[in-house]
Formats: structure tokens, sequence, C-alpha cells
């Protein structure tokens, strides 16, 4: 195919910039030159963020930088730059912030407006093309007649992104009382007749539930397992999850789950098969089951790639519109299923007038499927199938994958299925193999078979959390032995010692201007959270107080934060629970030792680790237990118990 226009994006992997590639827009892909450039030419630089299954990233890209006579405007004033977020979520996260101080409001597509080197001083999200040459000429002016003042504005931006990392000192010791004011104010905001949040558009936000679950498990809080039952059946049951083929949206745009944003992450899909997983082995529910298979299963259909690799999303729009693969008309599922179509179409809540532009995105009113929904939904995926797929990010990212490594694991301890284990296994591989170095530098994407892209913390974060959970899953030690490993490096290039946390970006990246912190958990836990909860782990299994102290300090640092927004700081407060109740160490070794510990998996033991005495063990969690008959020992605040003899001895 001939293309009137070619830009640098071309020599991108990425399927967002590749997206932008014949826009006559003269985009560059971000690096140091960028600043070279913009300082040797004097220009102002212009930074585009977004991602490829952005709905409004793909509609100001069709009316704004497809138009010739913009794009014109932009390659003469501007050095234009392109990001993938996903790719360069450092970079997204600097001009997001600064974006949000200037307009208390960001999203994507993020346009921000900086100075030559790079200092943001103008931003907002999308923008008409009207608007956004307005906008374009408006910038150019001011910077020509009122430069001090552009000057002035982008000092006061970059001090108040620098302000914001600083944050507190922390606390001297961990609140007595953090839970219980948490949990109250949480509560708060429970949407207690269709779970989650009491707000619109509603994201999953697993790490929420999978918290709100570990808590539960306390009797003074049993009323919070009845609200995350309630969101874990309202979700499955909704527009949100795929009835189909499995699989969940990225969110709902109504409080009802009703009514999805039409795109498929992998972290979602990674978090909630955790999640599912974690509530079935609490509460033995079938449909949970369900829910598993299926979401792995559409994984395993769509996002897979041949290395053991996982690709990052799907997008919304098919055929230009948002939501075409998905929705139904009554006469299509009727041409489908002939008589057999009105128990379908009395299932999934379908009508004449439909519940999106005309047609019907399918929902059920309760969680159940019955047997005969099951058969019919599957001649139906088949026809669904003929027609024209969303767009696939075909790009593999690094912490994404980890977690969708860990998903399988989750969902291995949970049903016991090999099946899962062998796809964990290819997913450790291809991460350890592929995207590690010797050295511990760890790459973030990968596509077409190569991998770029320094990895960030969440990249370390994700994969070290992957591992320990490999462990567990078959105690091989080397997999906790590489976890330290690449702790070691974390704390080498990330740790900041003033403020006890970890920045997001390694002490030798240089293109950015303000090193950041990732504190908050959302729809993704923090970086900084899944490291704290990394080393209490790896302190317990390798008798390391320092590591156990360094995750105290670290959430000292976030107490306030925790009790003002609890919901956004889920992962957090799950380390509390850690550090503040009763932490079990459960050693098994001698005969049967791997069958005893596959039962005790089975349980929902959320305060738990696991580890496997062998002979030659080198953990000194597992050393000096090893023997011929079966023998569990149950070990807690550094005091072990006398070992028993069989699993029913076992008491918590």
């Amino acid at each position: 195919m001939t293309h009137k226009h070619t830009n640098a994006l071309i020599h991108e992997s990425s399927p967002y910039l590749l997206q932008h590639a014949h826009n006559p827009v003269n985009w560059l892909a971000w690096s140091n030159k960028v600043i070279q450039q913009a300082i040797a030419e004097n220009k102002l630089i212009l930074i585009s963020i977004g991602y490829s299954a952005c709905h409004w990233c793909h509609v100001m890209e069709h009316e704004s930088f497809e138009n010739e006579q913009i794009a014109d405007y932009m390659n003469t004033h501007f050095i234009c730059v392109k990001v993938d977020r996903e790719e360069r979520p450092d970079i997204d996260n600097v001009y997001m912030t600064a974006v949000q101080l200037l307009t208390g409001r960001g999203g994507w597509p993020l346009n921000c407006f900086a100075l030559p080197n790079g200092e943001p001083f103008w931003g907002g999200t999308y923008f008409k093309p009207e608007q956004w040459l307005i906008l374009l000429k408006n910038v150019v002016q001011t910077y020509k007649q009122r430069k001090d003042s552009v000057l002035s504005n982008a000092e006061q931006i970059k001090k108040g992104i620098e302000n914001m990392e600083k944050g507190n000192t922390g606390s001297s010791n961990l609140l007595p009382d953090l839970m219980e004011q948490s949990i109250n104010n949480w509560k708060s905001y429970f949407d207690w007749e269709y779970g989650a949040l009491n707000q619109a558009p509603k994201f999953p936000m697993p790490n929420n539930y999978k918290t709100l679950l570990q808590i539960s498990a306390k009797k003074s809080y049993a009323e919070i397992l009845d609200f995350v039952i309630l969101t874990l059946n309202k979700m499955a049951a909704g527009g949100i999850y795929d009835q189909l083929e499995g699989g969940f949206a990225r969110y709902s745009v109504d409080k009802y789950w009703l009514v999805p944003h039409f795109e498929k992450m992998l972290y979602d899909n990674a978090q909630l098969v955790s999640l599912y997983s974690e509530a079935y082995k609490c509460m033995q529910e079938n449909d949970y089951k369900r829910i598993v298979y299926e979401t792995l299963q559409f994984i395993e259909d769509n996002f897979s790639g041949a290395e053991g690799n996982f690709y990052s999303s799907y997008d919304a729009d098919s055929l230009g519109h948002e939501g075409t693969y998905y929705i139904w008309t009554i006469d299509e599922i009727r041409n489908i299923l002939k008589d057999e179509a009105p128990v379908f179409i009395a299932h999934y809540g379908m009508t004449e007038k439909g519940n999106f532009d005309g047609k019907n995105i399918l929902f059920s009113k309760g969680i159940n499927e019955p047997e005969k929904i099951t058969l019919l939904k599957k001649k139906v995926l088949e026809y669904r199938k003929q027609r024209q797929l969303p767009g696939l990010d075909d790009k593999s990212l690094t912490a994404w994958n980890a977690m969708m490594c860990s998903a399988y694991l989750d969902a291995y301890l949970a049903f016991g299925n090999e099946k899962f284990c062998e796809h964990a296994t290819r997913s450790i591989n291809f991460l350890t193999e592929t995207q590690l170095q010797t050295d511990g530098h760890l790459w973030r994407n990968f596509k077409n078979g190569k991998s770029g892209i320094s990895g960030f913390l969440d990249d370390y974060a994700f994969l070290i959390e992957a591992l320990i959970k490999f462990y567990q899953a078959n105690f091989d030690e080397q997999y906790l032995y590489l976890a330290k490993k690449q702790t070691a490096y974390v704390i080498e290039h990330f740790f900041d010692n003033e403020r006890n946390l970890f920045f997001y970006t390694p002490d030798y990246q240089t293109d950015i201007i303000v090193r950041k912190k990732e504190l908050d958990d959302n729809v993704i836990p923090s970086s900084n959270s899944v490291m704290a909860k990394n080393l209490f782990l790896l302190g317990k299994y390798f008798g390391d107080s320092v590591y156990i102290e360094k995750s105290e300090k670290m959430l000292k640092m976030v107490q306030d934060k925790i009790l003002k927004n609890p919901m956004y700081h889920a992962n957090w407060l799950s380390l509390y629970h850690w550090h503040t109740n009763d932490f079990y160490e459960i050693v098994v070794g001698g005969t049967d030792a791997l069958e005893a510990l596959r039962l005790l998996q089975n349980k929902y033991l959320p305060n738990c680790i696991f580890a496997k005495a062998e002979e030659k063990s080198s953990i000194p969690l597992a050393q000096n237990r090893h023997s011929k008959e079966l023998r569990i020992y149950l070990c807690r605040n550094n005091t072990c118990e006398l070992p028993i003899a069989s699993v029913e001895e076992l008491k918590f």
C-alpha cells in the first residue's frame, strides 16, 4: 500500500506509534534527541500521549493529526512527539501530573506543551479540530509575546511536580487503628445494590476486592465478605464481562456494570483471574471457577504469543465503531439459534429496542449459568468469530506479562489444573530468558522477536512477585534466589534512601525532567506497594529482618494516604494486615509433602506462605526440616509450633 506521508514512527514497534506513522505530522518517538533537537531549533515541544486501545485517541488522530492544514502548523512551530503511555509510563506520569496541576483533570489522549528543555507549561486532553488549531496558535503567540510568563509557569509546574514527590515524612510507628478507620471510611462509598464504589463509571479494581476478601476473614469485618460477593457476582453477570467468550472489558460507563468501554486489557484480566481464583478458594462458588476458566481460555485464544509472551489489549472499536464486535439484535440470535433462541434471549435480557445503540449488550440477571445456556452460547460465539475482530495491540509488556503469569499460578493453586501450570512455566521462562539480562537489567517491551526499553519499577516488582509465586507452585528454590537477586538490583538502582521508597525510574535513566514515585494503588497496584510486599515475603523466607523492616518503613510513609483514600491504597492496606496480624509460614517435609502442600494451598489462607523442606534445602525457612515421614511445621511471628503429621491436625 502506498502512503502519501510517512514519519519517523515507521521505525517503532509499538502498534500505537505505528498507527501514527503515516500522519502528515512529523512525529518523533521520545528520546534524549528530542530535547537536543528542540534546543538546537529553539522550538517548543508538543507531547501527545495515548495507547492503542484508546477510543478518543483514534478520534483525535483522524480529526486533527490526519488533517494536513493542522499538521503543517504543528510541523512548522513544534517538535511533535508521540508517546505510547504503556511503553513509557514514566513520561506519561510526568506530563499527566502537569496537566492535572494545570486543569484539575487528566485522561487520554493527553496533549502537553513543553519548553525546548522538556519542562511542561500547558496542556489538556481531547480537543476538536477547530479547538486544537486555535490552541496551537494561542500557544505560539503567547510564547512569542509573553515568554517570561510562560517560563515562570513552567517553573511553577516543575516545582509542583517535585513537591508532590516529597509528600509527608511518614510515621514513626504503625498506627494501631489504621485498619478500622480506613475500612469505615471505605464503607461509606460502597454501592450495596450493584457493588464497587457508588459511582459511574465503574472500574473493576481487582486488588480492592482481594484486599477486602483478605480482611473479611476477621469476624469483626464479616459483612465485607457480603459486599465482595455482591461485587464479584454483579461484575460477572454484567455487560462488562464477555458473556460468550470470557474476559472483562476495561470498565463500565454506568453504575450497573451494563455498558462497557469495550477495550480488553491484559492487566485487568490477569488480576481478575487471580481475584476469582482466590474467591473460589474462599467460597467454593462453581461459577467463579467458570469465570476463571473462560477468561483464561480467552487469553489463550487471543492474547498468547509463540514465545510464552502475552499481548497487551484489544481495541474498543471494530469496523470503525465502538463495541461492534460484541453487540446483537434479536433477529441475529433468532437466525443463529432458530427455535432455541427464546431461551437465550430471555437469559441475556435482550429486547427489540436494545440497550446500546439499538442493539443488545448481553448480560445476565444472575451469575449462575444453566447447562442449556452454555451450549447455546457456543453456537453464538462461533457465529461471532466470523466478524472482524477489534484491533490487537500485540506488544508484550514485562509487568503485565508477569501479572498474567501470577494469574495462571493463582488459578493452578486454586483448581490444580496442570495446563495452567504449563502456561505459567512458559511465561516465567519468557520473562527470565528473554526479558531478563544476566546483569539483572530487565527489558520492558517485546515485539517481533526484539526486546527494548529499560524496565521500570513495576516491571521488576511484578516479576519478583511472580517468581515468589512460582516457587510456591513448584518449590524449585532457584526462583526464590532469583527473586532475591532482582530485589537487590532494584534496591541498588531504584531506592530513595532519604524517603524510604522506590523511584519509578532507575538511577541510570536520563531522559526525564523529574524522577517520580508511584504510590497510589489504582486499577493496577502501585509498584511501591508490590515491592513492599515482596520485601516482606522474601524477609520471611530468608529470615532477613532488614527486608521486613524496609517493608515496614515504606508502609509508614503512606499511612496518611491510606487513611484518606483507602480504596486507592488497597495493596498497602493488605500489607498493613500482614504486618499487624498473625502471618503464617507453613513448611512441609517428608513423604507426601507435595500432596499435603496442595491440600493446604487449596484453602483460602491469605496471610500465609508455603515452603517444601528438601534434604538439601538452602532457604533458611526450609532448612533442617526434611524427614522421611510427613512433617508439617506451622510458624508465626518468629515462633514455630511442634511439627504435626497430617493436614487435619493443623489449627490456625
